[in-house]
């Protein structure tokens, strides 16, 4: 018997993703609907070799859903998701707007799955930033290991956490430095970002770290441990796809670069490249597309007891978003926490 499946925010870039993963994972539907916003009525999305045709989401019956993955932003999840939860339909919401709610678990299935019981208090799962994501799944079993005491972590972000409107204005610019006249000013980043970076994600707070930043700090400690240091610098990078951070730890124990290495390669979820020679390392254009979060260059930082540093690269569509949001919906079904509400006819 199948689940009843929607998507909210079917045509954006991780509404995309959502329908393209739910058919390569096979996940048991009986349906998919693609919801959107008034004026992308009509619009076509695909789920495997099926064409759907999006519908609004004001005007959808949640009755019958089952599993309602919500990718439309989080003004749009704080005025639908406890709406959509209030119909018994499980929302599994991919923007910031629950993750910082006591009664919402955020998961990161490879991290703490246990969590996901606690859906029933509001019928919402909260998904982690997409940055967040990735960091959280190297660090657990190193903390299972040795005790995280504190984290200095700089990520290199792409365009596509912006969306496609960020994608479009790399683009954009990219091509209008060859071609004169064609220049394209910054409207999505606050400078250009073809052959730049950007140290800014999001707004900035008064203590002059910004919310990207924030959200980092927060997540990780209620994700993975609350008595974990951990202070950020998110930076956006001229990357189509996929997210990188350079990641220092200090632990309670000592560590090895080898010890790290083997524990790191039998966890859920990543994938070692780790050759110290040229090329023996991923880079975000490898990880564009793939599952897994991926660790290299590990080794010892002799200027912390007991430290360690390494780099770790995800695809931010698949890893820090729309796979994740799947995963989370194969949790419910795999511990039994969620049963099909519509019999098979």
């Amino acid at each position: 018997m199948g689940y009843k499946v929607a998507i909210v925010g079917a045509t954006g870039n991780v509404g995309r993703e959502m329908l393209d993963i739910l058919a390569e994972r096979a996940f048991p539907v009986s349906e998919v609907v693609a919801l959107a916003s008034q004026r992308s009525i009509g619009q076509e999305v695909t789920f495997g070799d099926k064409i759907l045709k999006t519908k609004v989401l004001d005007h959808y019956d949640f009755s019958d859903i089952d599993i309602c993955l919500m990718s439309a932003g989080g003004s749009v999840s704080k005025e639908w998701s406890p709406r959509i939860g209030a119909q018994g339909c499980v929302v599994i919401d991919n923007s910031s707007a629950w993750r910082y709610d006591q009664d919402v678990p955020l998961i990161v299935p490879e991290v703490n799955a246990d969590a996901v019981r606690g859906f029933t208090r509001k019928n919402i799962i909260a998904n982690p930033n997409c940055s967040t994501a990735q960091l959280v799944v190297a660090l657990k079993p190193l903390h299972d290991a040795f005790g995280i005491k504190r984290v200095v972590v700089s990520t290199y972000q792409s365009v596509s956490g912006a969306g496609k409107e960020g994608m479009d204005e790399l683009w954009s610019q990219t091509k209008g430095k060859y071609v004169p006249g064609q220049e394209v000013a910054a409207k999505k980043f606050s400078k250009p970002i073809a052959f730049n970076v950007i140290p800014q994600i999001d707004v900035f707070m008064e203590d002059g770290f910004t919310k990207e930043e924030w959200k980092m700090t927060v997540e990780t400690k209620k994700i993975l441990d609350p008595k974990i240091k951990l202070t950020a610098t998110c930076v956006r990078v001229p990357v189509f796809i996929g997210h990188s951070e350079a990641v220092n730890v200090e632990f309670e124990k000592p560590v090895t670069a080898d010890e790290a290495r083997e524990i790191l390669r039998r966890s859920p979820g990543i994938l070692v490249v780790d050759k110290r020679e040229p090329g023996g390392y991923v880079t975000p254009q490898e990880a564009a597309g793939e599952d897994a979060t991926y660790i290299s260059r590990i080794r010892e930082d002799a200027t912390v007891e007991n430290g360690l540093a390494f780099w770790c690269v995800s695809d931010n569509l698949r890893k820090g978003a729309a796979l994740n949001a799947v995963q989370i919906a194969e949790c419910l079904i795999n511990r039994g926490l969620i049963k099909p509400r519509a019999k098979a006819a």
